[in-house]
Order: C-alpha cells, then sequence, then structure tokens
C-alpha cells in the first residue's frame, strides 16, 4: 500500500493565549492549509461587534480551510430546560461553523457523569445530528481519555453506530486512545466507521500514563506512543481527510 499523503491541520488550541487574527496568521506562516478554530474564540470576536465575515475573509487571503470547529458540550444528558438551552448553543454553534464553510463540528461527552447508557446516549447524538443536517455542519463524537464516561474509542463507535445516522463519525486521537485506555488496536477496525478528523499528538512517558492531562501531551515523535504503526492502520481503513496538530 502506498503511504497517503494527509493534509495537514493545526488545532488552534495549540498556540493560545495567540488571539484568534494571530492564530490565522500564525497557522498560515507555519505552511499550514487548515485550521481547527473554537467556539469560544469566534464568540469573543462577536462579542466585540466584530462579524464572523471578517474571520472568513482572514482565512480566506491565508489560504486556509476550516475542516472542524470544537466544540459541542452539555448536549448529551441535559433534560428539561437544560436540553432545549444545550441545543439551543448547539445551534448557535454550528451556525458559526457553517458561516465558515467547516463541515464538522465536535461533539464532546460529559465530563463528570460517571455512568452513561450509551444507547440514550446515541439517541441524543442523532437529535444533535439532525439538528446539524437543518444547519449543514456534521457533529463528530469524540471520546475524552480522562473523562468518566465516554472516555474509549470503543465507547464513541458504539454511540455513532446505534445512532442510526448516515452522517454519524467520530473524532480519532492518539493522547486520548492512550490515556483512557483504548489502546491502538482498534484503529484498523475503523474501516466501516466514519471518521471526521484525526487529532494527532504524542505523549511521554511520565507521569503515569492514568495520571496525565491535556496539559501532559507533546510533539509527536517526542512521546513513547505508537504512532507511526497508528498511522500505518489509519491508512488501511481509506481514512483521507485531515491530520491535525493537537
Amino acid at each position: 500500500m502506498n503511504a497517503p499523503t494527509w493534509p495537514l491541520c493545526l488545532n488552534t488550541s495549540t498556540i493560545r493565549p495567540a488571539s484568534l487574527p494571530e492564530k490565522i496568521a500564525i497557522a498560515a506562516e507555519a505552511g499550514y492549509t487548515a485550521v481547527e478554530l473554537w467556539s469560544d474564540d469566534l464568540t469573543q470576536l462577536e462579542k466585540q461587534g466584530r462579524p464572523l465575515s471578517e474571520v472568513k475573509q482572514r482565512l480566506r487571503d491565508a489560504g486556509l480551510k476550516v475542516p472542524s470547529v470544537i466544540a459541542l458540550f452539555d448536549w448529551m444528558q441535559s433534560a428539561g430546560a437544560g436540553k432545549e438551552s444545550a441545543f439551543g448553543e448547539a445551534r448557535r454553534r454550528m451556525e458559526q461553523a457553517a458561516s465558515l464553510g467547516a463541515p464538522h463540528i465536535v461533539a464532546s461527552p460529559v465530563p463528570d457523569a460517571p455512568h452513561i447508557d450509551l444507547g440514550r446516549a446515541a439517541a441524543r447524538y442523532r437529535e444533535l445530528l439532525e439538528l446539524g443536517s437543518e444547519v449543514g455542519v456534521t457533529p463528530a463524537m469524540e471520546f475524552l481519555g480522562f473523562f468518566k464516561n465516554v472516555y474509549q474509542l470503543e465507547q464513541a463507535v458504539a454511540i455513532a453506530q446505534q445512532a442510526g445516522h448516515a452522517e454519524a463519525c467520530i473524532v480519532v486521537d492518539p493522547f486520548h486512545l492512550y490515556r483512557g485506555g483504548s489502546g491502538f488496536g482498534g484503529i484498523k477496525l475503523l474501516k466501516d466507521v466514519k471518521i471526521s478528523i484525526c487529532h494527532f499528538n504524542d505523549a511521554p512517558a511520565t507521569p503515569s500514563q492514568f495520571e496525565q492531562t491535556d496539559a501532559h501531551r507533546v510533539y509527536p515523535g517526542d512521546g513513547v506512543l505508537p504512532l507511526a504503526q497508528m498511522l500505518r492502520d489509519l491508512a488501511s481503513t481509506g481514512y483521507s481527510g485531515r491530520v491535525s496538530f493537537d
């Protein structure tokens, strides 16, 4: 198999606390062709009275695409008025993403709820996907290794598959594969699972695996993760999307 050439992307969380215009300029100067933007940065700009059309123009001038925006929260378990509020905020964030031409927005799980019914989570994810279909942006199910519920690859895959929606997809991330204990063997089994984006990072040998947080992530190649094999397995699935440094 010929090695694929994945287009590279920069998750702009990696260059905080630069302003949004600075992040766009930095990514372009470094030679990236795409950036992942954060909803909070977009909202902050809007609160300053600056339209997102300004961001879109900056991106166009810099030659940058936006494959994904981060992120949607509180959608998985909220109920009643809380659910209405969460889905209202999800729509707003999806509309931001759509205005920039982003095809995906990351759907994050609940950080501190240790027990999640995957069937109910899948039903709620389906609702989110249906909302995304209205807006024109697809929410991508994320697993986060240091969370208490959806912290493993197989949980995110189960939610996506049980949602029963043609656009259901997941985010892949080597740090979270490691931190959540999924391991890397499942990557080659994702041939029938849509992947919205592959985050790319590494993890150090210390502190111990299950004590690490986002702050411990290191540059690819500076840590202990089997990234070369992961990429070979990812290639075997036919994935042709972005690899986003995170």
